[in-house]
């Protein structure tokens, strides 16, 4: 069995709030006079939502994001990332500290040094609750056309909130060169990941682990080359599925499906992306090919540049010797 950080990987569904090191998340905790944030187990959707809401409160400063920025570099170098999409929620916090860009522009600021430090290329993802307004959404678009580094926005948060308010926004940010990448089918079931990919035009959907519970969606899917976020530890942590090994990752790769392999909350689940890797080998009895050609999916499932999709794979294809 080959060592999984040496695996040339892409990691495509991780929100950066969510990367703080333990370390980190003390201090900034006892800076602001809250209790230290707990790794659950979450009682559902919305308890989970909560606890991210207080640490996500703790971030005040241009220090503070830029700092969590350059770290987030670092860690992803050392688990063998190559390139990485990082969510971001700007324009929650700039309305939160009363500056719309500061936020933004002090993680552009940490991802230019991070990369230059540590040899990896970050760009992000822009997202917006389903639970706040149309207006949000489109200054979020305003924050995204901004920086060459962000590549692509979408809504995430409790699915009960339709998608639809937010349709119109969201063609005019992909007519005006973004990507659009949607959470869906995580806390909701397969007619959400529909929705995502025919009313909000997703190219990935994260998380969409739910649409294998309908052979349409999949179909679907299959049809539109959709890949999927898949991030089996953190749906495991927010009770979503019982166990990594009652997840239903194989049943999605054989029914055709793109699967990537990511984290999406680390800070919860205290697994970083090789780590996801090793919970997939584990419970799924994938072998080094399996998890080979799961590490090319996310690298061409990405928005990376050609060439650095095509670096990626050389060196998958070098892995496995």
């Amino acid at each position: 069995m080959r060592d999984l950080v040496a695996l040339p990987k892409a990691h495509l569904h991780v929100h950066l709030e969510s990367t703080a090191r333990p370390g980190r998340v003390a201090a900034l905790a006892a800076r602001e006079g809250v209790p230290v944030p707990g790794r659950g187990p979450f009682r559902g959707f919305r308890e989970f939502a909560d606890r991210n809401s207080l640490l996500r409160g703790c971030l005040r400063t241009p220090r503070d994001f830029h700092d969590l920025a350059v770290e987030f570099c670092a860690d992803e170098a050392a688990q063998g990332t190559r390139y990485a999409e990082v969510t971001f929620t700007a324009a929650s916090h700039g309305e939160r500290l009363g500056d719309l860009g500061m936020p933004l522009d002090a993680v552009i600021t940490g991802l230019r040094e991070g990369q230059r430090a540590h040899g990896v290329v970050v760009r992000v993802l822009l997202d917006h609750s389903r639970r706040q307004s149309v207006a949000r959404l489109e200054r979020t678009v305003e924050l995204a056309l901004a920086y060459d580094e962000v590549v692509g926005v979408g809504v995430a948060g409790d699915e009960a909130f339709p998608l639809a308010p937010f349709a119109g926004v969201l063609r005019e940010a992909r007519a005006a060169g973004l990507r659009l990448v949607h959470h869906a089918g995580e806390s909701a079931g397969p007619e959400s990941v529909r929705e995502a990919v025919e009313l909000g035009g997703a190219e990935r959907v994260g998380h969409g682990f739910r649409a294998v519970e309908d052979p349409s969606v999949v179909a679907l899917l299959r049809e539109r080359g959709v890949a999927l976020e898949v991030c089996v530890s953190s749906n495991v942590a927010l009770g979503l599925v019982s166990s990594a090994a009652a997840h239903p990752l194989p049943r999605l790769l054989a029914a055709g499906l793109v699967v990537t392999v990511n984290t999406d909350v680390p800070d919860v689940t205290g697994r970083a992306l090789a780590e996801e890797y090793a919970v997939a080998r584990a419970a799924f009895g994938l072998d080094d090919w399996d998890l080979a050609a799961l590490a090319v999916a996310s690298a061409r499932a990405s928005f990376a540049p050609d060439g650095v999709k095509a670096e990626v794979t050389r060196g998958v294809d070098r892995w496995l010797g």
